[in-house]
């Protein structure tokens, strides 16, 4: 149950709110004074907070005890006890941070109802903040695999540049982590709890991606049956992630500069533009220096989109990498899900090496999930390994 600090001048108001709470199986620490209730607030770092507005009565002295109650780590969800004809200043005091309030004289219904929301909220945003930290552990720098001179100096540009709010343009092969680039730079940044919404500009036809990407309004083509709002709307204050850029038709294109140049976005069907707070991430494996001298890709938009450069290098590029991104495979990837080990012979580990590996980093996981499925008793042998790395047809 929750810790649950009381504060209230009226000692039988006290008393009565104390043995609610102690009945539903709350740890109440009630205070009638407010000097006492603010080092009390300090030392108990309670998870619910229920204040009157005036304590003592000076007003100032219940919007104290919120102010202080929000500056906790973590902070604690404040209710506000108010009087009648207060309403006013507990809408204030919600403004400033209250999660609700109750007025008096209120039912002992009401206030439990309340306090049970309160405590769900409260177990809400501490399960959100557990994930976000999850999530930034997952893909923080040092989760990128790689001890290589090209991938140390990669960490190095991508650490330089993730609180900025500058355009990065992620280059590399299929299959070489620019997405695992993208999502460590936003959540390493100060975006990291705002949304990242990645997208692959070649899954879609241009007039689905336009629709995804910008929004439109009910009735703007066929099958428009409701509005909708695009991802750059639902990426507002956080990052968006345009994999493959190299692939969006040149209409699309133009709609993206202007993305980039005024922040805004105008839906499918609509007149009216919508200011948009959104970092841009763009990622290619094709020379979009070539594509330009084709006519195919817009080269103010190269320049917009290509601020930073961060370019992946491919997995032949960086053999001695491969040992260290077999183990990180086996044990985080096979061995976490089914709990086994995974050992490979020394003659898997140098067919690993000395294949070139097209599809990179990628293909190397499958290559090694499908290896440990076949395998006996946990050891990997060669026998086990894709055909094209046994020199099959």
């Amino acid at each position: 149950m929750a810790k649950v600090l009381l504060i209230d001048d009226e000692v039988t108001m006290v008393q009565i709110v104390t043995e609610l709470l102690r009945n539903e199986g709350h740890e109440v620490f009630p205070f009638s004074n407010f000097t006492a209730a603010m080092e009390g607030l300090e030392a108990l770092s309670p998870e619910l907070v229920i204040t009157d507005l005036y304590l003592d009565k000076a007003r100032a002295h219940g919007l104290e005890v919120l102010q202080k109650a929000r500056t906790l780590n973590p902070p604690a969800t404040v209710i506000v006890i108010t009087g009648f004809g207060t309403i006013e200043t507990a809408v204030d005091a919600m403004k400033n941070g209250a999660y609700d309030y109750v007025e008096k004289p209120f039912q002992v219904d009401e206030l439990k109802l309340c306090i049970q929301r309160a405590l769900s909220y409260n177990e809400a945003v501490s399960e959100n903040v557990y994930l976000r930290k999850q999530l930034k552990k997952k893909y923080q720098f040092n989760q990128i695999v790689g001890n290589s001179p090209q991938m140390q100096d990669v960490f190095k540009m991508i650490e330089r540049v993730a609180s900025s709010d500058s355009t990065v343009l992620v280059r590399g092969e299929s299959g070489t982590g620019k997405e695992l680039v993208a999502r460590a730079l936003h959540f390493n940044s100060n975006r990291q709890f705002a949304p990242f919404i990645p997208i692959n500009c070649s899954a879609l036809p241009e007039s689905l991606l336009e629709s995804e990407l910008f929004g439109h309004r009910k009735g703007a083509f066929t099958g428009a049956i409701n509005d909708k709002r695009g991802l750059f709307q639902e990426a507002d204050g956080g990052t968006i992630y345009l994999d493959e850029i190299g692939s969006m038709s040149p209409t699309l294109q133009a709609r993206l500069l202007r993305v980039l140049q005024e922040k805004e976005v105008r839906r499918v069907g609509d007149n009216v533009p919508s200011y948009v707070n959104v970092r841009v991430l763009a990622a290619t494996h094709e020379p979009l220096e070539e594509k330009i001298k084709q006519g195919l890709f817009r080269e103010d938009l190269y320049y917009r989109l290509n601020v930073i450069s961060v370019h992946l290098p491919s997995l032949r590029e960086r053999r001695e990498d491969i040992p260290l991104l077999v183990m990180h495979f086996l044990k985080n990837k096979m061995h976490a899900p089914s709990g086994k080990s995974f050992q490979l012979t020394e003659k898997v580990m140098d067919v690993l090496c000395e294949h070139d590996w097209p599809g990179n980093v990628r293909e190397l996981e499958n290559a090694l999930e499908r290896a440990t499925v076949l395998c006996d008793a946990g050891m990997v042998k060669v026998a086990d390994l894709p055909p094209v790395l046994r020199n099959l047809p």
